[in-house]
Protein backbone atom coordinates (compact mmCIF):
# COMPACT_ATOMS: atom_id res chain seq x y z
CA UNK A 1 0.00 0.00 0.00
CA UNK A 2 1.10 3.44 -0.79
CA UNK A 3 1.85 5.60 1.78
CA UNK A 4 -1.35 7.93 2.73
CA UNK A 5 0.05 11.79 3.69
CA UNK A 6 -3.25 14.23 4.69
CA UNK A 7 -1.87 17.85 5.58
CA UNK A 8 -3.81 20.42 7.16
CA UNK A 9 -3.18 24.27 7.89
CA UNK A 10 -3.68 24.88 11.69
CA UNK A 11 -4.42 28.53 12.91
CA UNK A 12 -2.30 27.84 16.45
CA UNK A 13 1.33 28.13 17.10
CA UNK A 14 3.32 24.78 16.38
CA UNK A 15 4.24 23.58 20.29
CA UNK A 16 0.53 24.03 20.70
CA UNK A 17 -0.01 21.50 17.56
CA UNK A 18 3.13 19.28 18.25
CA UNK A 19 1.27 18.92 21.80
CA UNK A 20 -1.92 18.13 20.44
CA UNK A 21 -0.66 14.90 18.54
CA UNK A 22 2.53 14.19 21.23
CA UNK A 23 1.09 14.95 24.41
CA UNK A 24 -0.08 10.89 25.07
CA UNK A 25 -1.86 11.66 27.92
CA UNK A 26 -4.10 14.60 26.82
CA UNK A 27 -4.89 12.53 22.91
CA UNK A 28 -8.60 11.73 24.24
CA UNK A 29 -8.91 15.82 24.93
CA UNK A 30 -7.82 16.47 21.29
CA UNK A 31 -8.42 13.61 19.36
CA UNK A 32 -12.24 12.27 20.91
CA UNK A 33 -12.43 9.27 18.52
CA UNK A 34 -9.45 7.93 21.03
CA UNK A 35 -11.50 7.05 23.91
CA UNK A 36 -8.47 6.44 26.77
CA UNK A 37 -4.90 6.06 26.55
CA UNK A 38 -3.45 3.31 29.11
CA UNK A 39 0.48 3.27 29.54
CA UNK A 40 2.18 0.01 29.16
CA UNK A 41 5.16 0.97 31.80
CA UNK A 42 6.39 3.46 34.00
CA UNK A 43 7.73 5.90 31.15
CA UNK A 44 4.83 8.34 29.82
CA UNK A 45 6.45 10.35 27.05
CA UNK A 46 9.62 10.78 24.54
CA UNK A 47 11.05 8.12 22.59
CA UNK A 48 10.42 4.13 23.98
CA UNK A 49 7.11 5.20 25.39
CA UNK A 50 4.50 2.17 25.13
CA UNK A 51 0.79 2.61 25.32
CA UNK A 52 -2.42 0.96 24.76
CA UNK A 53 -4.90 3.21 22.77
CA UNK A 54 -8.32 2.64 22.59
CA UNK A 55 -10.48 4.24 19.57
CA UNK A 56 -13.96 4.47 18.66
CA UNK A 57 -14.20 3.03 15.23
CA UNK A 58 -17.68 3.25 14.16
CA UNK A 59 -19.80 1.99 16.97
CA UNK A 60 -16.86 -0.31 18.52
CA UNK A 61 -14.15 -0.08 20.39
CA UNK A 62 -10.57 -0.98 18.77
CA UNK A 63 -7.59 -1.58 20.62
CA UNK A 64 -4.12 -1.24 20.07
CA UNK A 65 -0.83 -0.76 21.43
CA UNK A 66 1.69 1.77 20.03
CA UNK A 67 5.59 2.28 20.69
CA UNK A 68 6.90 6.30 20.02
CA UNK A 69 10.63 5.55 17.98
CA UNK A 70 10.85 8.82 17.32
CA UNK A 71 10.18 12.13 19.10
CA UNK A 72 11.73 15.82 17.84
CA UNK A 73 10.01 18.25 20.28
CA UNK A 74 7.83 20.46 18.10
CA UNK A 75 9.36 18.91 15.11
CA UNK A 76 7.77 15.53 14.60
CA UNK A 77 6.92 12.06 16.61
CA UNK A 78 6.41 8.41 15.23
CA UNK A 79 4.35 5.81 16.36
CA UNK A 80 4.59 2.28 15.46
CA UNK A 81 2.26 -0.49 16.12
CA UNK A 82 2.59 -4.27 14.64
CA UNK A 83 -0.93 -5.59 14.72
CA UNK A 84 -3.33 -7.19 12.63
CA UNK A 85 -0.37 -8.84 10.51
CA UNK A 86 0.81 -5.00 9.85
CA UNK A 87 3.13 -2.32 10.52
CA UNK A 88 1.39 0.69 10.97
CA UNK A 89 3.79 3.56 11.19
CA UNK A 90 2.87 7.11 11.99
CA UNK A 91 4.71 9.95 11.66
CA UNK A 92 3.07 13.62 12.35
CA UNK A 93 5.10 16.73 11.43
CA UNK A 94 4.85 19.77 12.68
CA UNK A 95 6.05 23.32 10.21
CA UNK A 96 5.69 26.28 10.89
CA UNK A 97 3.90 28.26 8.74
CA UNK A 98 3.60 31.90 8.83
CA UNK A 99 1.42 32.58 11.92
CA UNK A 100 -0.26 29.25 11.78
CA UNK A 101 0.94 25.91 11.36
CA UNK A 102 1.16 22.98 9.22
CA UNK A 103 0.63 19.52 10.86
CA UNK A 104 1.02 16.44 8.42
CA UNK A 105 0.24 13.13 9.02
CA UNK A 106 1.80 9.99 6.96
CA UNK A 107 0.61 6.35 7.21
CA UNK A 108 2.80 3.58 5.89
CA UNK A 109 1.14 0.05 6.51
CA UNK A 110 3.32 -2.47 5.90
CA UNK A 111 1.81 -6.21 5.57
CA UNK A 112 4.10 -9.01 6.87
CA UNK A 113 1.85 -11.31 4.32
CA UNK A 114 0.00 -11.55 0.95
CA UNK A 115 -3.62 -11.40 2.43
CA UNK A 116 -2.54 -8.59 4.82
CA UNK A 117 -0.68 -6.48 2.07
CA UNK A 118 -4.00 -6.87 -0.26
CA UNK A 119 -6.31 -6.01 2.34
CA UNK A 120 -4.48 -2.60 3.26
CA UNK A 121 -4.32 -2.15 -0.39
CA UNK A 122 -8.49 -2.64 -0.54
CA UNK A 123 -8.73 -0.57 2.67
CA UNK A 124 -6.85 2.62 2.00
CA UNK A 125 -9.77 4.91 1.01
CA UNK A 126 -11.18 4.36 4.11
CA UNK A 127 -7.58 4.45 6.22
CA UNK A 128 -7.25 8.00 4.62
CA UNK A 129 -10.87 8.89 5.76
CA UNK A 130 -9.73 8.04 9.49
CA UNK A 131 -6.44 10.28 8.84
CA UNK A 132 -8.71 13.29 7.92
CA UNK A 133 -11.03 12.47 10.54
CA UNK A 134 -7.75 12.60 13.11
CA UNK A 135 -6.40 16.14 11.77
CA UNK A 136 -9.78 17.71 11.69
CA UNK A 137 -10.12 16.86 15.56
CA UNK A 138 -6.66 18.17 16.04
CA UNK A 139 -7.56 21.47 13.75
CA UNK A 140 -11.21 22.13 15.84
CA UNK A 141 -8.84 21.20 19.03
CA UNK A 142 -6.15 23.46 18.58
CA UNK A 143 -8.23 26.22 17.17
CA UNK A 144 -10.64 26.38 20.24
Amino acid sequence: MPKIVVTEQIESSPPAVFDAVANLENLPTAIPMIQRIEFLGDQKSGVGTRFRETRLMGKSEHITELEVTELVENEHVRMVSDTHGTVWDSVFTVKPDGESTTLEIAMDARGHRMFARAMNFLLQGLFKKGLQSHIAAVKEHCER
